[in-house]
């Protein structure tokens, strides 16, 4: 096994896969236990020795070292019984170790959480995390590190502990970690953030304003995440790149949430790279003229200079709708198509509003079950037009971070059913089989590998239940 599937795979273990685009998403977890709470720092003076009782203060000195020696090689070969014997004389009298080291009540804390694994008992269970967040308020006490802290709490109730605080309590949490440790935050707070802050927007729980605030942060912290990381901790950024900044896309669906400039630094590249394909320009121009940007700029006057060359819609019942698009009315926009498909008696031009439709669902809306839904009376409408399915390809695939934190298990099977509808759109028209080959080529290599399957008892060549918003059985593939 690579190392990037040593990451993975690790992680696989502390995220919880999302269902839809509004429920839960997983994140980037911590490292193992001893590594991600454990901060070795050798002291500068004496008195920055935690103040909290060491092995110096334990009656037998020595006696308490070797303890700690003996239990944590008892752990490295998963001896828990020996070890959480001897770990508990340690804690007794020595729990802040040398006072340079969390390490006893980080243990601790993995203890607790194998026992959690050993029992279906719920006081049990109960118990034994009341002892895992005790030892997280001893840490803070006797190794304070900002808000890390904080941030392993509301980690650990988002995932693992859920029906102990409500969403507004993780989440003032994560936010307390964050404005303690700003662009130092944990990677791990990232991903749970992002999903909190855009659903607790979306109820209406929190303002534009403090939404606006955090996701920049989250961005910042990204970014500085991205451009200091060493080793194998740049695989979990990326992980956290992949996922968090989909996730703020929501906000793009909010009128005047982001400036011109962040429309205009992600869409009109793609003007640039496509200036002849009329959809591209019209969404560019909608996406810029939702943000707010004038069309006395330069970029935007080339814009519309080629739009009202290439790209000026036809007179007809669709001639409102396409106005209303590229005013970035969306409802209303879709309303009017919607008549549209009523008053036009061509099925070609029928279906073509229908997937228009689908693609204001998908850029404009962020509704991709809506999206699929137009796309397929598309399909419906004109009987061996492949682009629909395309689309609804391209929905599956980019459904990573929506159905799964961006890389590993939950976001990789996603791509078997966009290769199904990949496929299914060259079987019926073969004039799309050249895209649908591109894009079966660049994402069959994010399939799940057979070791990913066979570890889940698994094998190629079954069906598979696809969950989220995808819904839909599909046949397992592997990359390799």
């Amino acid at each position: 096994m690579n190392s990037r599937q040593i990451v993975l795979g690790a992680l696989l273990l502390a995220f919880m896969a999302g269902c839809t685009p509004k429920t839960t998403e997983p994140a980037a977890a911590p490292e193992k236990e001893e590594e991600a709470v454990s901060t070795v720092r050798p002291p500068k003076k004496e008195e920055e020795l935690s103040p909290c009782p060491k092995f110096r203060d334990a009656p037998h000195p020595d006696e308490a070292e070797t303890n700690y020696v003996l239990y944590r090689d008892f752990l490295k070969v998963n001896d828990w019984d020996k070890a959480y014997q001897l770990w508990k004389k340690v804690y007794a009298v020595s729990p802040a170790a040398d006072g340079r080291r969390n390490t006893v009540y980080a243990d601790g804390i993995r203890f607790y959480e194998y026992f959690i694994s050993q029992t279906r008992d719920s006081s049990k269970i109960d118990a034994y995390v009341d002892t895992i967040f005790s030892l997280y308020d001893e840490i803070d006490r006797c190794y304070p590190e900002g808000g890390y802290i904080p941030a392993r709490k509301a980690f650990d109730l988002y995932y693992k502990y859920p029906y102990r605080a409500d969403k507004e309590e993780i989440y003032n949490l994560f936010k307390k970690a964050i404005d303690t440790d700003g662009v130092n935050t944990p990677d791990f707070v990232l991903n749970p953030f992002s999903a909190l802050l855009v659903e607790r927007y979306d109820a209406g729980e929190i303002p534009q304003e403090e939404a606006y605030k955090y996701q920049e942060m989250v961005r910042e912290v990204l970014a500085e995440g991205l451009k200091t990381c060493k080793g194998k901790a740049c695989e979990r950024w990326k992980i956290i790149e992949e996922y968090a900044p989909v996730r703020l896309e929501y906000f793009e669906t909010v009128k005047g949430f982001y400036p011109c400039d962040y429309y205009m630094d992600k869409y009109y590249p793609d003007f640039e790279a496509n200036p002849e394909d009329c959809d591209v320009v019209r969404t560019v121009y909608s996406r810029l003229k939702w943000g707010g940007c004038s069309e006395s700029g330069e970029k935007f006057r080339a814009l519309i200079r080629v739009g009202n060359e290439l790209c000026k819609p036809e007179p007809g019942p669709a001639e409102l709708a396409y106005m209303l698009l590229r005013e970035a009315k969306y409802p209303e926009s879709v309303e009017a198509f919607q008549r549209a498909i009523e008053e036009e008696e061509d099925v070609k031009k029928k279906a073509n509003y229908a997937l228009t439709i689908a693609k204001i669902y998908n850029v404009h809306l962020r509704n991709f079950p809506r999206a699929r839904q137009w796309a397929l009376k598309a399909a419906e409408m004109r009987p061996g037009w492949g682009e629909p399915y395309i689309l609804i390809g391209r929905l599956y695939a980019s459904s990573g971070p929506l159905c799964g934190p961006g890389r590993g298990w939950d976001s990789q099977v996603v791509t078997w059913p966009a290769i199904d509808m990949w496929n299914k759109a060259k079987s019926v028209d073969p004039s799309v089989a050249a895209e649908a080959n591109k894009w079966i080529r660049q994402y069959s290599q994010y399939m799940p590998n057979r070791e990913d399957v066979f570890i889940r008892n698994l094998k190629a060549g079954d069906n598979y239940y696809i969950g989220c918003w995808i819904q839909t059985t599909t046949t397992i593939r592997t990359s390799d």
